[in-house]
Parts: C-alpha cells; sequence; structure tokens
C-alpha cells in the first residue's frame, strides 16, 4: 500500500465542509464549530512532521479534531465545576480509573492489524451498549457518544442531572463488565 502524502494547501478545499458537518452535529454551535476546524488545521500545520502516511490525510485530520471536540467539552465542563465520575474497569494500578476513550488508539497511528483490532473493540462496544437497558443507552450514547450538554439530556428525557450521572455511572459500570467478558 502507498505511503498517503500530505498536502496542507489543499485541506479547506478538500476537507473543510467535511470536517465543518462533522463538528457542528457534535456542538451545535456554528462559531465554535467552525473555530474548532482552524484550530484543527493550525494543530495540522504544527504537526506535519508525524504525519506517517498510513491513514488517509481526512482520517488523520478528522482525528485531530476529534481531539479537539474532547478538549472542548472538558473545557467547558471545568468551567462548570462538573467533574465526571471516573470508573476503574482496569484491574491494573496503573491505568485505574482511565476514560473508555482514552483506551481507544489512534487512528493516525494504526497499521492494518491496530485498524482492525480497533473495529473489532468498536463493534465490541455497540454490541454492549445495545445490550444496556434502553433509558441506560440512551443516555450513554447521548452524553458519551454525542456530547450532549448535561442540561440538554435532562430536558430531553425528563430526570435530573443528578439521575443523569447516576444513569451514566451505571451505564459505564455495565459497559466496563460486558467488554471484561467480551474484549479483554
Amino acid at each position: 500500500m502507498a505511503k498517503e502524502t500530505i498536502e496542507p494547501n489543499k485541506w479547506i478545499d478538500r476537507y473543510a465542509d467535511y470536517l465543518f458537518n462533522y463538528t457542528i452535529t457534535r456542538v451545535n454551535d456554528r462559531e465554535i464549530a467552525q473555530d474548532l476546524v482552524q484550530e484543527t488545521f493550525f494543530a495540522g500545520l504544527k504537526s506535519m512532521k508525524n504525519f506517517k502516511g498510513e491513514a488517509s490525510e481526512r482520517t488523520w485530520l478528522v482525528s485531530i479534531l476529534k481531539r479537539k471536540i474532547i478538549d472542548h467539552y472538558r473545557k467547558i465542563n471545568s468551567k462548570k465545576g462538573q467533574a465526571e465520575v471516573r470508573i476503574n474497569y482496569n484491574n491494573s494500578e496503573e491505568g485505574e480509573g482511565d476514560w473508555l476513550e482514552e483506551r481507544v488508539a489512534d487512528l493516525s497511528d494504526l497499521g492494518a492489524a491496530g485498524a482492525m483490532e480497533n473495529e473489532e473493540l468498536g463493534d465490541a462496544i455497540n454490541n454492549c451498549i445495545s445490550k444496556l437497558p434502553e433509558k441506560q443507552a440512551a443516555v450513554f450514547t447521548m452524553k458519551t457518544l454525542q456530547g450532549y450538554e448535561t442540561e440538554t439530556i435532562c430536558n430531553e428525557l425528563n430526570i435530573t442531572a443528578s439521575n443523569l450521572w447516576v444513569i451514566i455511572h451505571r451505564a459505564r459500570t455495565a459497559l466496563a463488565e460486558c467488554l471484561e467478558e467480551n474484549w479483554f
């Protein structure tokens, strides 16, 4: 397989619309979406030397964008003083309390075997989510995967914020157990 090359002078024409549409569905704010895409392009320029050509240029930029979106939500949540409930799904001391998202490999660093393993992990996660009770699956998906604000989820599902965090905790615990049985 030929190594991909990087052409930053064509990024805006090739990827700006795709990255913006990807972002707007996750942050629901045009200005923030535009800023995150711009930050993605800047980060890509800064780290061009790290591009190994094993993934497509678009995949590499999307992986950078995903981190920017996650950082955006972490920043918002830290400003509000909200604490995430961390779970221990890894029995080793060094990884105690890790987030599931932190254990998924960086797509730009994956070889063929790693890409297949990451796809299998994604399938295992989706399978485990499908085994959750309906409300747990909905809350977990909306908060963790789709990045909805706590208030939005509470209003849509008619639950309190503390109930939301209890449901998230239970969902993460169930997912950790399911993944322990079906993946690790």
